[in-house]
């Protein structure tokens, strides 16, 4: 099947057709970078990104073709960037992400993800992401070995307070593209 074909007919039932997933539980995936997406996908279908909830909805990729991955990613890279889930933005979230928590020795998100949380190759785009799968990312990447390309988050992640590690997520929620 081809990649288009199954972006409409599996991918869609979650992400949305266009990659703007409603559900906090679901990635979106609109405008997401296409070397991060390649990546991710590869990792499903070898199963070593093994985070449950991942795992639950995406262990039945094993059958994805190097063809059908790649027309994935190119498909969803190439969607206009998310669209920010909330318009109030967090201050304590945006002082975070751009200069860390210096005397905690927490790196600025903005480091790794861009200036806008855009993410850059295998680093993923995070604005306009929802907060809470933010959140539950975050806690896989920074709790468990369940994600094999998260090694540095993990190092960052435990430094976070839940409360701050809400409030970056949140700040990212505000910076996607805004709805009309």
């Amino acid at each position: 099947m081809p990649g288009i074909a199954m972006a409409d007919q599996v991918c869609s039932l979650c992400h949305g057709l266009t990659g703007e997933s409603v559900s906090p539980m679901f990635p979106k995936l609109a405008g997401q970078q296409k070397e991060y997406l390649k990546l991710q996908l590869s990792d499903f279908k070898l199963h070593t990104r093994s985070d449950k909830s991942g795992a639950q909805y995406m262990g039945g990729l094993t059958h994805l073709t190097d063809t059908q991955i790649a027309e994935l990613a190119d498909y969803f890279s190439s969607q206009s960037p998310m669209r920010a889930d909330a318009d109030t933005s967090d201050a304590r979230g945006e002082s975070i992400f751009r200069n860390g928590i210096p005397e905690s020795g927490v790196a600025q998100c903005s480091a790794c993800h861009g200036a806008g949380g855009e993410g850059k190759g295998a680093v993923p785009r995070l604005a306009g992401q929802h907060a809470d799968y933010v959140i539950s990312q975050m806690k896989v990447l920074g709790q468990t070995d369940q994600r094999p390309r998260g090694a540095q988050m993990k190092r960052e992640n435990h430094s976070l307070s839940d409360a701050d590690a809400q409030s970056v997520a949140h700040y990212l929620a505000t910076l996607g593209v805004k709805t009309q």
